[in-house]
């Protein structure tokens, strides 16, 4: 059973690799990401886009990004990923929950580039999130997807969400932030989401 971390985790950085070896490193986001953030939305093909955002639209309004990095770490919590071995340090992926009401539950998203897809950079960043989602309460997140988005219902159902409700194209999961770190921690082809464990919590 994995606890929460005795100690802040909002300025830790985990370096590591995908699993094709290209270095990469999490952190949590902040206001300061906004402009990687824009960039990384602009890079997703615009099918990633419309799976990510219901939406293939290259650019996102400015209150929706603005809402993206106003991330506080207990009722927005939001990790990203940058390559470090690629020139510029691009963001490559992003992962939210925010909180519903002051309560125990929240709304998970995720995204990550098309380039660095299947490589095992949506767990990892997972990973890093759920555990900041257990040490701040947050315990339960829906996830809300395109019914035709076959990698994230994969992703979640991994981290055994369960389905709940599919309407008008649309499919929600409920998934139990214990649950799916506990899938994760005995995935043992997954480097990278070990990484991410000893780096947040020292195991």
């Amino acid at each position: 059973m994995i606890e929460a971390p005795a100690r802040p985790i909002d300025h830790i950085v985990v370096d590591s690799r995908l699993n094709d070896g290209t270095r990469v490193s999490l952190r949590c986001i902040t206001p300061a990401d906004e402009e990687r953030l824009r960039t990384g939305i602009a890079t997703l093909s615009a099918e990633s886009r419309y799976l990510r955002f219901f939406s293939p639209a290259p650019t996102l309004p400015d209150a929706v990004i603005k809402r993206l990095v106003d991330v506080d770490g207990h009722d927005h919590i939001g990790w990203g990923a940058i390559c470090t071995d690629c020139d510029d340090w691009p963001a490559i992926g992003a992962v939210h929950a925010v909180r519903y009401a002051d309560g125990p539950a929240g709304e998970f998203s995720i995204a990550v580039l098309d380039a660095f897809q299947g490589k095992g950079l949506a767990r990892m960043m997972t990973a890093a999130l759920l555990i900041q989602c257990l040490a701040e309460d947050l315990l339960t997140l829906e996830v809300h997807m395109l019914s035709e988005n076959a990698a994230a219902r994969r992703l979640v159902k991994s981290l055994g969400a369960v389905w709940t409700s599919e309407s008008a194209g649309v499919a929600e999961y409920a998934l139990g932030v214990a649950d799916g770190i506990a899938s994760l921690r005995a995935d043992p082809d997954a480097p990278g989401v070990e990484d991410v464990f000893h780096a947040l919590t020292g195991l």
